[in-house]
């Protein structure tokens, strides 16, 4: 299982990412993070910026609602999700994941 939890802005929860895939992508779970593939590659910030929009489109919610909330020169990543409740981000990330 993955690490999830509330914060005062929101919901956290840990990716590691895998730049310059085939496809974007879930790839399960990794040392309580989920492991995510992007095709972009992990310069002047693609990949992180393809990591929110890859987010908020498997969350349904606006590119503004997701943030990195540390790690952004890293591939393991504290993504902070604003404005949804912890049970619905964990529900939508654990049916994407199966």
């Amino acid at each position: 299982m993955f690490e999830i939890r509330e914060s005062r802005q929101g919901v956290r929860f840990k990716v590691k990412i895998q730049p310059r895939a085939s496809k974007n992508e879930l790839a399960g779970i990794l040392d309580g993070a989920i492991k995510v593939r992007l095709t972009s590659p992990p310069v002047d910030g693609e990949a992180n910026e393809a990591c929110i929009k890859f987010f908020a489109r498997l969350l349904e919610t606006a590119k503004s609602n997701i943030s990195i909330a540390a790690g952004e020169t890293s591939r393991n990543k504290t993504l902070e999700v604003k404005g949804m409740p912890l049970e619905e981000v964990r529900q939508r990330l654990t049916s994407n994941l199966n």
